[in-house]
């Protein structure tokens, strides 16, 4: 049986993650524009709290600029070129909440056993401040006791030189780690000999790096800020852009203000998709001046995007019948292949079944394709809402096959355009870090590294925490991130950490994945994006690449938190030292100065060529896209029309499709309060958002409270119990609620066919009113 099988709760199930409320729990319809005075009061209250009334403004003016500074740990949203204040309310929080003053050393953890604070909640393990020196775990104490980096890195080393394969080692990261430690830590892996990188993109972004590779022959978009400014219609999909890439409502407004059509899919109206007072325009925000953000809303069922894009096709196609201009022939003639077989699909498609798939209306679709109909270049933008889910890379490609139609692909003002959650995701996967690396990246690393990189395909996250759980995986190492908070199946996750020989966690914070550990654990802080990196060579900078592929440098501006911080790069040169002894690769000479890992990741990474030189120019350079350029890297040597079936995602009778999602006041597995302004959430987490139409079919009331069941493919359920339910505007059948508490309800064996992604967004649940 599976963790959370059987009838009753799951133990450490629904571990606290945010902080204890102080007041009751409050909802509120948010009726006010996203940003703007509530963003700023909001940024002032949260100074105040961390006591950074100084060096956060002074942040504030050196992140995300173009002659220098640091890029914001936050989103991946591109930097602004002549934008001096290129920042939002989480960016800020975000860099704050690095920034603060309070410390977790020795006497802290002297005070604290593992047991004690495997009680607290994720918020108090985190408030406590930054790590400042490296810990390693006493089993006989319970306690985490100091420990010196050269041993510690011994630590690692023996373990790693002990394992009777490479295999039996995992190495992982978090989107937070910067291009030159991600290339040395991928380079140390393979050098070991294994390709065992998970990474977070494994949960996020998968399907849609997998099904671009298979449309466009590109793992990644094709736009820039520039299209995006020539755009002539938006398709916002699956994104709470005010939460997740509040930025974005700077180009928004701005579409708006030109004309653009902008058209919001998601199941739940965000606040940034209704009108917005960007922060940075002093005029507006002195005459409380709202910009809108959307021309159309349309709110499809959880799942149903998919149906929606195929009824815009369908309806762009029937026109085409009469309005030859409807189609771009000539580029679907020079530059596709699959469209007939494509064009049959949709026309076989009925009406009916779309409707019934997308929780649409057929006016719904026809007026979103008439949006898109009418614009000569239209760019389609998506988040996790699409990828989450079974279906994921169908859902990817039907967008490219929508804007294949009228040639939306290799032109300005034009394109497809994931948006990444996290500010270097993207360059984590084009540095390498890649369970499924292909020959001709092995064969680049080969030739300017000097190694034999491994060739066999390594293990995926969800494949990581099997092996662990099982036994076949020995040692972990996390590089940034909380583990432990962040993958889904919690209690699976949390018994395979305990499975290890070794956790290794590589942070700035205490978190959750301090205290779920295996049998040895260490602890190894290291500097945060906001502090000077000194080496022999000097203050050193660091590269990050954005969702849109331009390449960039980040300076850190302040003084370590600790004398005993060491670098990410540094820490994964000492483990690397240490686990191979006999390498060649001269891991000392380049941590004392960068430019030494960017001059070879200019020769062993396509598109880095003179990466020194070009790094340094004002916002960095963008890296090639073939696509982009009409150049598709596919077997037929042309984009790929996709003709995949329906899915049906209609819940069955008496269940709910369930989505996970942040909250506002939240960053990934960091929460910074138990408020939610965006969806008028006060002192409250532990809550779901129903339709009032299910909940009064439930004889569910209003704030009432509420037991939740999951039932994963293989018929194991886990539960959740006494959460409250929120009445809201969401369509029947559908119900959210937050992650990381949330994420016990997904099973660990339910993960997507198409992309291996965890299906975080849809989620089989019944809910009932809570047993006395």
């Amino acid at each position: 049986m599976e963790p959370g099988d059987g009838p009753g709760p799951v133990p450490e199930a629904g571990p606290r993650v945010g902080p204890v409320p102080e007041a009751e729990p409050r909802f509120r319809p948010y009726r006010h524009p996203a940003a703007g005075w509530g963003a700023a009061k909001s940024v002032a209250r949260f100074l105040v709290d961390e006591r950074a009334l100084v060096d956060g403004p002074r942040a504030i003016m050196r992140m995300n600029h173009e002659d220098g500074g640091f890029d914001c740990p936050g989103c991946a949203w591109p930097d602004t070129k002549g934008l001096h204040l290129d920042i939002c309310e989480n960016g800020i929080k975000h860099v704050t909440w690095e920034m603060t003053r309070k410390r977790v050393g020795r006497e802290f953890f002297a005070a604290h056993s593992v047991t004690e604070l495997s009680g607290w909640s994720d918020h108090d393990l985190e408030d406590q401040g930054r790590l400042t020196e490296p810990m390693v775990y006493d089993p006989g104490s319970d306690h985490y006791v100091p420990i010196g980096w050269k041993d510690a890195f011994e630590v690692v080393g023996t373990a790693l030189r002990g394992l009777d394969s490479p295999d039996r080692a995992a190495f992982y990261t978090s989107g937070r780690l910067g291009n030159e430690a991600t290339f040395l830590y991928q380079l140390m892996a393979r050098e070991l000999g294994t390709n065992n990188l998970p990474d977070c993109s494994n949960m996020c972004h998968e399907a849609s790096g997998r099904a671009l590779q298979a449309s466009l022959g590109t793992g990644k978009g094709t736009v820039d800020l520039k299209d995006w400014e020539s755009a002539d219609a938006l398709f916002i999909l699956g994104v709470n852009a005010a939460s997740n890439a509040p930025r974005m409502l700077t180009a928004l407004a701005e579409a708006d203000r030109r004309g653009a059509q902008i058209v919001h899919v998601n199941p739940l109206v965000e606040a940034a998709a209704t009108r917005t007072i960007v922060p940075h325009d002093f005029t507006d925000m002195a005459l409380v001046r709202s910009t809108r953000t959307s021309t159309l809303n349309l709110q499809p069922r959880i799942g149903g995007d998919m149906a929606l894009l195929r009824g815009m096709a369908k309806a762009v196609l029937a026109w085409s019948a009469s309005d030859p201009r409807a189609l771009d022939a000539a580029f679907i003639d020079r530059h596709t292949t699959g469209f007939e077989e494509y064009r049959a699909l949709c026309e076989a498609t009925p009406w009916e079944e779309l409707e019934h798939q997308s929780g649409l209306s057929r006016t719904d679709m026809l007026g979103a394709a008439r949006v898109y109909a009418e614009a000569d270049r239209s760019i389609v933008s998506w988040c996790l809402g699409l990828t989450q889910h079974e279906h994921g890379v169908d859902t990817v490609r039907e967008i490219v096959n929508l804007l294949l139609l009228r040639g939306n692909v290799g032109r300005e003002g034009a394109g497809p355009c994931p948006v990444r959650g996290h500010s270097n995701v993207q360059g984590n996967r084009t540095c390498g870090v890649d369970h499924r690396p292909t020959d001709a990246f092995l064969d680049r690393l080969s030739a300017a590294c000097g190694i034999d990189p491994p060739r066999a395909p390594g293990m995926d996250t969800v494949r990581t925490i099997r092996a662990m759980r099982e036994g076949r995986v020995k040692v972990f190492v996390g590089m940034g991130g909380n583990f432990a908070l962040a993958a889904p199946d919690t209690p699976a996750t949390y018994a395979a950490l305990r499975s290890c020989d070794l956790t290794v966690q590589v942070s700035t914070k205490l978190n959750r994945s301090h205290v779920v550990h295996g049998r040895a654990a260490l602890i190894l802080p290291c500097l945060g994006r906001t502090e000077k990196d000194h080496q022999r060579g000097g203050v050193q900078s660091t590269s990050v690449e954005d969702s849109m592929s331009m390449v960039h440098l980040s300076v850190g501006m302040k003084r370590p938190a600790s004398p005993y911080l060491l670098s990410e790069p540094a820490i994964v040169a000492g483990m690397a030292r240490a686990a191979l002894p006999d390498s060649r690769t001269p891991w000392d000479w380049y941590i004392e100065d960068y430019d030494r890992i960017r001059d070879t990741m200019a020769q062993a990474l396509d598109g880095f060529e003179d990466f020194n030189r070009r790094v340094r120019l004002p916002l960095g350079f963008r890296l090639r896209q073939p696509a982009r350029e009409l150049v598709f890297l596919t077997p037929s040597g042309r984009a790929e029309f996709s003709a995949a079936a329906l899915p049906d995602v209609v819940p069955r009778q008496g269940t709910l499709a369930l989505g996970t999602m942040r909250s506002h006041d939240q960053w990934n597995t960091t929460v910074y309060s138990d408020n939610d302004r965006y969806r008028g959430i006060k002192n409250l987490r532990t809550l779901v958002f129903m339709n009032r139409a299910d909940m009064r079919e439930r004889g569910i009331t209003d704030m009432g409270p509420v037991d939740i069941m999951s039932t994963a493919k293989d018929g194991s359920r886990r539960y959740l119990n006494g959460y409250t339910a929120i009445p809201y505007d969401i369509p029947r059948g559908c119900a959210a609620g937050y992650m990381p508490e949330m994420n016990v309800l997904v099973a660990l064996g339910d993960y997507s066919t198409q992309s291996d992604q965890p299906i975080m967004k849809h989620v089989n649940v019944t809910i009932v009113p809570a047993a006395a």
